[in-house]
């Protein structure tokens, strides 16, 4: 099973935004160093907390600072944009790290109503398009023809090459694993939006609709799992505290910075908070390296997962850092 990472660019409480991108270009060589497979970057706007906006711009970042690992975005929302602006996007990333560059493509907006109009005027109509959307950005990526009749069939996306990125679909729900499987493509079902609910029914739909591609002949699924691992449960607890109350607070629609986990200790809770934290704790992959490591090899083994995605966030860098050292180890990651 391949083992790779997914980083959000975390504001942390008492830091600028911009100490954020430049933790997630460090991680990236770190976790190359450790042996990880990929790292991807995600795509979020108009959010307090998680402040990686442009993951075009990151992934050429860490490409430029990288030499082995995979590099790509978890993912663009491609309602956004003109699908063949992507193409042509990701054709430069290729150029830049060639046979290394990752396409993971969401519908969801990554924002609210009103930065999705922002982002584009048309937000209402764009998810309507978005199965034609990536069928074309496929094929642009690919140099390969666009279907009979199309009115940008004479379009390339430029610069050509020997290589092209590796086009993923991304999703939460039914509606990106059916996507996925009609078109051909790997699908990866992201259990740390939903705590695995869901996931189950997926990934059944998407293996039992696959339609094999030239590209990928046999369905191909991935897991992206929240995780922390630390060198003592202890220690592991105590810094998913930060997390834990940014998840109580986040499911009432209340954002921020990631807080330290002496002041989210701090705060006063009513029973029923307790209640909901214990829960997440007793439910997230949070211990020990062996312990950690032990529940995702299950939770990837009863999904039939061929690769997991590990997100991480501690208000300690080191910690965060040392969390993924924990899981290279358990794992057997060779360093590159």
């Amino acid at each position: 099973m391949r083992l790779s990472v997914l980083d959000q660019s975390i504001a942390v409480q008492g830091r600028p935004h911009g100490q954020a991108i430049q933790d997630t270009l460090a991680l990236a060589q770190h976790c190359e160093g450790l042996g990880y497979h990929r790292f991807w970057v995600s795509e979020h706007h108009n959010h307090p907390t998680i402040v990686g906006t442009a993951p075009e711009i990151l992934i050429a970042a860490i490409a430029s600072r990288t030499e082995r690992i995979r590099v790509g975005s978890a993912g663009v929302m491609l309602p956004h944009y003109s699908a063949f602006k992507v193409a042509e996007q990701f054709r430069v990333l290729d150029a830049i790290a060639p046979g290394r560059i990752d396409l993971g493509l969401g519908r969801a907006p990554g924002s609210d109503g009103r930065t999705a109009f922002a982002l584009h005027p048309l937000a209402n109509q764009r998810p309507e398009q978005f199965p034609a959307d990536v069928r074309d950005l496929d094929a642009w990526v690919h140099g390969e023809a666009l279907v009979e009749n199309h009115p940008f069939a004479t379009l390339k996306a430029y610069p050509q090459g020997r290589t092209a990125p590796e086009v993923w679909m991304l999703g939460s729900s039914l509606y990106g694993a059916q996507l996925a499987a009609v078109l051909g493509l790997p699908y990866c079902f992201a259990w740390f939006i939903t705590d695995g609910f869901g996931c189950d029914e997926a990934l059944a739909q998407y293996r039992k609709s696959y339609r094999p591609s030239a590209r990928w002949p046999e369905p191909h699924v991935a897991l992206c799992l929240w995780a922390l691992a630390a060198d003592t449960e202890e220690d592991a607890q105590h810094h998913f505290t930060s997390r834990a109350r940014w998840k109580l607070f986040r499911d009432r629609g209340v954002y921020g910075p990631l807080e330290s986990p002496e002041a989210a200790a701090a705060h006063s809770y009513t029973d029923k908070d307790a209640d909901i934290l214990e829960g997440l704790r007793r439910d997230s992959f949070v211990g020990t390296g062996k312990s950690v490591a032990t529940r995702i090899r299950a939770t990837a083994e009863e999904s039939g997962a061929a690769e997991v995605a590990i997100v991480t966030w501690a208000h300690d860098e080191d910690v965060r850092r040392r969390s993924y050292e924990l899981l290279a180890q358990e794992f057997g990651l060779v360093a590159g």
